[in-house]
């Protein structure tokens, strides 16, 4: 199944309970500011520009949602660090909140963290708001192509013991060469159903 997606970019929302037509599954996609939410996005579609991709952090503000075939993508503002004020990051963090608790149309969560670093503190209240909402998360393991395959191996197990996870229930990936951006798109619309 490789090759491009039909997506289309439906727009940019800052009500985290915005109702999207027609009904299908939606997957909010989330991570820190700086764990290429974009590339990811870009590469589990196949297309280079539909996410709009930037070297500075918390350039996405808003709920921006884009239409599969399958499922709805929704691409929230980035937790932890960015070039904001505190006052906007405050405001990024209600929104991926609001989504995560009250989206009564979420299927579930891809949460992207970078393969190359141990959990921060902000992953971790993340991953406990996650724990409580009983939805659907999917751990994926980004920037994988900056560690060779034997660093690889280590640092899967080494987030994995840190999560308290099993090592099969994340996703290693990299959007620059396409490692398990099959797997995951795999999953994602497995998980979205017929």
């Amino acid at each position: 199944m490789t090759g491009s997606l039909p997506v289309e970019f439906v727009g940019s929302y800052p009500d985290p309970l915005v109702p999207l037509h027609p009904s299908r599954a939606e997957f909010a996609l989330l991570g820190r500011s700086n764990v290429g939410k974009s590339t990811l996005l870009n590469a589990l579609v196949g297309r280079r520009s539909v996410a709009r991709v930037s070297a500075d952090p918390g350039k996405t503000t808003l709920m921006n949602v884009f239409r599969l075939p399958a499922c709805y993508l929704l691409d929230l503002p980035g937790y932890g660090y960015a070039r904001r004020s505190r006052t906007a990051r405050a405001d990024f963090r209600r929104l991926l909140e609001a989504v995560v608790r009250q989206r009564p149309t979420l299927t579930g969560i891809v949460w992207l963290l970078d393969v190359r670093h141990p959990p921060s503190r902000e992953d971790f209240a993340i991953r406990n708001l996650l724990g409580r909402t009983g939805r659907p998360v999917l751990a994926v393991l980004t920037k994988a192509d900056k560690l060779s395959r034997e660093r690889r191996v280590t640092a899967l197990a080494d987030r994995a013991g840190e999560l308290g996870l099993p090592a099969d229930q994340l996703i290693l990936t990299s959007g620059t060469t396409g490692l398990g951006i099959e797997d995951l798109r795999r999953s994602v619309l497995a998980a979205a159903g017929p």
